[in-house]
C-alpha cells in the first residue's frame, strides 16, 4: 500500500508515544479500523482513521501507543491483518513528550462569548463579575475559543442550556476540552468528553484542573463510537461534535443512535458552504435543524430529535 513520509524528530529526543499506522484508501481504512478495534479495542489504545489526501483517496488507520509497547503491538497489529491486507504495511511514527501547557496565549486577546470568557492565564484581569471564565493556554490540542468554530459552539451551548433541561452531555472531538468545561461551569451535570489524540486528551485533563473542575467531567480517548465509554455513560441528552463537515456526515447514525430521546445535537467544524449537505445526513437519521449560527465563514448547527 502506498504511504506518505512524516517528519520523525531524533530518536535521541524525550519519547513517550509511538503512532502505527497504515495508509490505505478510505473504504479499506473503515475495514482496517474494525479489525483494530476486535484487536485493541477493550485495551487503553487510541485507534483511529484520519483523511490525508481527499483528491488520491489517501488514508491512515492508526494505533497510538507508548514506546516501549511498540514490538508487541507491532505484531499483534501484523497478525490481525494479515489474513485481510496480507500486504498492508504498517509504518511508525514518533511522537515527541512536549510540555504543550507551558506555552501561553500571549498576543491572542480573550474571546467572549454570549456569557461565556476564553483566556489566557495572563489575561485573567479581563475576567468581569458575571462572566463565565474559561482558561485556556495555547497548546497542541484544537480550541483556544478564538476559531470561529469553538466561539460558536460556546454560543450555542448557552442558549440550549437556557432553553432545555440537560441531564448528560457528550463533547465528541473534545481537543482542549474548552467546551465540555464551559458546559460544567454552568451545568451541574455528567459530562463525557473524548478525543481519537491521547495528547488532546492530556491537555484536555490539564486544562479541567485549571479551571477548578474536580469531578462530574470524564475524559477518554477513544476512537469514533467504538469505546465502551459510550455505551457506560449514553444515551446523552445533548451531543457537541465540533470537528469537520465529512467526518460529522459519515458520523451521524453512530450519533443518533447514542442520543436520548428528545436530545439536542450541536455539529461545528462546518464551513459555511457545507452546510445543507451536513443538514441533509442528519435528516436522514431524524434530527431536525432548529437553529444556524454563523461566524466568520463557519456554522454551529442546532439539531432535536423528534418534533
Amino acid at each position: 500500500m502506498a504511504s506518505v513520509p512524516h517528519p520523525q524528530p531524533s530518536e535521541s529526543a524525550i519519547l513517550s508515544e509511538i503512532r502505527l499506522y497504515v495508509s490505505t484508501t478510505e473504504k479499506d481504512a473503515e475495514r482496517i479500523l474494525d479489525i483494530l478495534t476486535d484487536i485493541f479495542g477493550e485495551e487503553d489504545y487510541a485507534l483511529g482513521t484520519t483523511e490525508v489526501d481527499e483528491k488520491r483517496d489517501l488514508w491512515e488507520a492508526s494505533v497510538y501507543l507508548m514506546a516501549d509497547e511498540e514490538e508487541e503491538v507491532r505484531q499483534r497489529m501484523s497478525d490481525g491483518l494479515a489474513p485481510a491486507f496480507p500486504q498492508a504495511l504498517i509504518e511508525r511514527e514518533v511522537i515527541p513528550d512536549v510540555d504543550w501547557i507551558a506555552k501561553s496565549l500571549e498576543g491572542l486577546k480573550p474571546v467572549r462569548a454570549r456569557r461565556f470568557l476564553v483566556h489566557g492565564s495572563h489575561d485573567r484581569d479581563k475576567v468581569r463579575p458575571n462572566d463565565v471564565s474559561i482558561e485556556i493556554d495555547a497548546g497542541q490540542a484544537f480550541g483556544t475559543g478564538h476559531h470561529g468554530t469553538t466561539a460558536g459552539c460556546l454560543e450555542m451551548i448557552d442558549a440550549v442550556a437556557r432553553a432545555r433541561p440537560i441531564r448528560n452531555a457528550l463533547d465528541l472531538g473534545t481537543g482542549s476540552g474548552v467546551l465540555a468545561i464551559g458546559l460544567r461551569k454552568i451545568r451541574n451535570i455528567p459530562i463525557l468528553a473524548t478525543d481519537i489524540d491521547p495528547v488532546a486528551v492530556r491537555v484536555a485533563q490539564e486544562n479541567v484542573r485549571r479551571n477548578g473542575i474536580v469531578s462530574g467531567l470524564r475524559l477518554v480517548t477513544a476512537p469514533g463510537f467504538h469505546s465502551p465509554a459510550f455505551r457506560q455513560q449514553g444515551p446523552f441528552d445533548l451531543i457537541i461534535a465540533n470537528i469537520l463537515a465529512r467526518p460529522l456526515m459519515r458520523m451521524a447514525p453512530q450519533l443518533a443512535a447514542n442520543l436520548a430521546s428528545g436530545g439536542s445535537v450541536i455539529l461545528s467544524g462546518i464551513l459555511a458552504e457545507q452546510r445543507w449537505k451536513v443538514l441533509a445526513a442528519y435528516n436522514a437519521v431524524h434530527l431536525r435543524h432548529v437553529h444556524t449560527l454563523w461566524r466568520n465563514g463557519w456554522v454551529t448547527i442546532h439539531l432535536r430529535q423528534g418534533q
